[in-house]
């Protein structure tokens, strides 16, 4: 009895990861940037929903540093940098080239090497063409996952578009509901601070 089966590409997954996979590429380079030539991947994850990078580092990253690194990122996706992509590269042309090997990974003589202008990587997986592809890059949380192991999850494409319109109609509702203070950062002050005083005079 023999069976058969058809594999298929589904596109739509494939052209999401891809750009959660360059935009990775993109954080690499920029964390190095902004933290330090010590940073070095030591995971990651991509998929069609979101990308997740863990690398060394030895403390938290600050949120100045986070804004820093993603306006990093989302400047290289407005510059439109063309991927160049080298197929069947021997590995000491890559090492010239200035690609990186990524945590242990172990390499034949020849490799692939994906650049995007000055990030270049040793790597075997699916990328977008050019960095607008990827569109917009958001980072989402940061945290540690071990002793000088940090972790950072993003978003990237329609999906950061999504995360965006949702934080401007939740702030839309809260100003409605605070009846459209001029300074609504000092109205939920006021009713944070009223609160107070109001638990207080129940206390008593």
């Amino acid at each position: 009895l023999k069976t058969s089966f058809k594999a298929v590409v589904n596109e739509n997954k494939r052209t999401y990861t891809a750009r959660n996979h360059s935009a990775t590429h993109l954080l690499h380079e920029a964390l190095r940037s902004v933290l330090g030539t010590h940073v070095e991947q030591k995971g990651s994850l991509v998929n069609a929903d979101y990308l997740r990078f863990d690398f060394s580092h030895f403390a938290k990253v600050s949120d100045e540093e986070l804004l820093a690194i993603e306006k990093q990122v989302n400047q290289k996706i407005r510059e439109n940098v063309s991927l160049e992509e080298h197929r069947n590269l021997p590995i000491e042309k890559g090492k010239e080239m200035g690609a990186m090997a990524l945590f242990g990974e172990k390499y034949g003589d020849t490799v692939r090497v994906i650049k995007f202008g000055s990030s270049i990587e040793f790597c075997g997986g699916t990328h977008v063409k050019n960095t607008g592809e990827i569109g917009r890059f958001k980072i989402v949380s940061e945290g540690a996952v071990a002793a000088g192991i940090r972790r950072i999850e993003a978003i990237s494409s329609e999906t950061a578009d999504a995360y965006y319109s949702q934080k401007e109609q939740l702030l839309k509702e809260i100003n409605e509901l605070l009846k459209n203070p001029k300074d609504i950062k000092k109205a939920i002050g006021d009713l944070m601070m009223q609160n107070i005083q109001l638990q207080k005079q129940l206390e008593v």
